[in-house]
């Protein structure tokens, strides 16, 4: 029914109130994301990190920024929350928790690259446009490059902190596998920020990463030669349903699987080129299998992105299968019991990821 149309006398006054702030706070969050890459790229988190209560010509001077544009900002991130203002003194500090959102970019929690999504979200309207209204595909390296560099660096720290001391762990003998020595294939590597970790953690391992865009391709490689690493690691431009067989004692799928146009042939590919005893590691997104049980900010945040981003780009590789972000694992363990698996067992959790053990 057109609202125009809508007697007044239908309306719920506080349901209608409630719902307008939802959307304004929403709006809030667009334009804070603005603030936290600006802070970010200017330093000024930085400089506010364990440096107690400052004032804006305090915080210009430690980011060599102009005070005028310091004031303003320092405002809006005391106003949302992400930094703390002391009336008394007029001065604006970052609490230590904050800090580790913000400032460190180390921290597991570190989110200001994250922002460069839903950037390049936007930058990439009309292609999104048009692939809704033709249900044509848009392929990753179609997208604005801040794309790519987002999505690596929402995912980055993430893996840092789980990758090597849990998720690996939590795979039934694979940790004993790479130690011993076994040849690793990190499909739909990206910038390579898992296969590294993986390959620093375990010397005696043969990692090969394997992708379809090459400009994150060769930042996979340039990360492997700044921390030493080339002579371990081999970065690769190959499909899920192609890259060579090494007969590879664990393969990986990380946040991958669901963009993929055809995943189960990229599942019988691997179970092709999988060791005998060799295991699956499926990490996806969070997810239930029921609609109304990802109805949260989590998944919010996935179907949005999957909208535009992942079922995107698997209509682009035909689009057998699209399963988009928030496939759940019944869908997820179906692709592999179509690809000849028998075991699939969830190993692991956190609210932005699941992880599957694979064998067959």
């Amino acid at each position: 029914m057109d609202i125009d149309n809508t007697p007044a006398s239908a309306l719920n006054p506080a349901r209608l109130e409630a719902f307008v702030t939802r959307a304004i706070g929403d709006l809030t969050a667009g334009y804070a994301g603005v603030m936290v890459s600006l802070g970010s790229k200017l330093g000024l988190y930085k400089a506010m990190a364990g440096a107690g209560p400052l004032s804006p010509r305090e915080v210009a001077a430690r980011s060599g920024c102009a005070e005028r544009y310091v004031r303003e900002w320092l405002n809006a991130q005391a106003a949302g929350g992400y930094v703390n203002y002391h009336a008394v003194s007029e001065t604006y500090e970052l609490s230590s928790e904050q800090a580790m959102v913000l400032a460190d970019d180390t921290s597991p929690v570190y989110l200001p690259p994250a922002w460069e999504v839903p950037a390049a979200m936007w930058f990439d309207e009309p292609k999104a446009l048009e692939a809704f209204r033709t249900g044509r595909g848009v392929a990753w390296g179609e997208h604005d490059a801040r794309m790519a560099c987002g999505v690596a660096g929402f995912y980055r720290n993430g893996y840092r902190a789980q990758l090597v001391t849990s998720w690996l762990p939590a795979l039934d003998g694979v940790v004993a596998a790479l130690e011993a020595g076994i040849a690793v294939a990190d499909v739909g590597c990206g910038r390579g920020h898992s296969t590294l970790l993986m390959a620093e953690a375990f010397a005696r391992s043969r990692f090969h990463g394997f992708d379809t865009h090459e400009p994150s391709l060769d930042a996979a490689r340039r990360h492997a030669a700044a921390v030493g690493l080339s002579q371990h690691t081999q970065f690769t431009l190959a499909r899920a349903t192609d890259y060579p067989d090494q007969q590879y004692g664990l393969i990986c799928f990380f946040d991958t699987l669901h963009d993929l146009g055809d995943p189960v042939a990229a599942a019988r590919h691997a179970a092709r080129v999988l060791a005998p005893g060799g295991t699956v590691m499926l990490v996806e997104p969070f997810a239930h299998d029921r609609v109304e049980d990802n109805l949260s900010t989590v998944g919010q945040l996935y179907y949005a992105a999957s909208s535009v981003i992942c079922c995107a780009h698997a209509v682009a590789e035909g689009g057998r299968l699209v399963l988009g972000a928030q496939a759940g694992p019944k869908r997820l363990a179906d692709v592999f019991r179509k690809a000849g698996f028998t075991h699939f067992r969830r190993a692991a959790e956190t609210p932005f990821n699941v992880v599957f053990e694979v064998r067959r």
